[in-house]
């Protein structure tokens, strides 16, 4: 009996999506926390949707029509649920070290896509990183690492936060 209602909660526990296009558990995770950190500043502007779909096709090896659904589906479910932890366990327990630091180097590059970082975009990359056991000082070398593919030898001066001057 014991063993049937950990089990109940071991299932709730993992990530739920819709639709049926196949996607495994960590794919739509990855998507999940990826449509999250471009939908906390307002919403998902057709080049963060391209970016994600990039960023996911190069990363799972998907067809271009698999990771545009993908990125749909879990955007959908990302402004149907305010809930990270299954997701981000997903990531936990499918990801290595190294897998989980290029995963927040991808939240970064959605996250730049649109040129400045959101107060509520960077509190995020704090959460997650320490929610999927990612120092601090790996997310700020993957935030470093994209801000010179984008803006130059170290992105400063590309990039503000809002109300930044000069």
């Amino acid at each position: 009996m014991l063993d049937r209602i950990k089990e109940f909660f071991r299932e709730s526990a993992r990530p739920q999506h819709k639709g049926g296009h196949g996607f495994d558990d960590l794919q739509f995770a990855a998507a999940a926390l990826m449509a999250e950190a471009a939908l906390l500043d307002g919403g998902l502007g057709e080049d963060e949707r391209r970016r994600m779909t990039e960023l996911l096709r190069e990363r799972f090896a998907l067809s271009a029509d698999d990771a545009r659904s993908l990125v749909a589906e879990a955007t959908v479910t990302m402004q149907d649920t305010q809930q990270l932890h299954p997701f981000v366990r997903a990531v936990t327990d499918g990801f290595d070290d190294s897998e989980r630091v290029r995963l927040v180097e991808m939240l970064w590059e959605v996250i730049y896509v649109d040129g400045r970082v959101h107060d509520f975009e960077a509190n995020l990359m704090r959460r997650i990183g320490g929610l999927i056991n990612v120092t601090d000082l790996d997310i700020g070398s993957a935030r470093r690492r994209v801000l010179a593919r984008i803006g130059g030898a170290d992105g400063a001066g590309a990039i503000r936060r809002p109300g930044e001057t000069g």
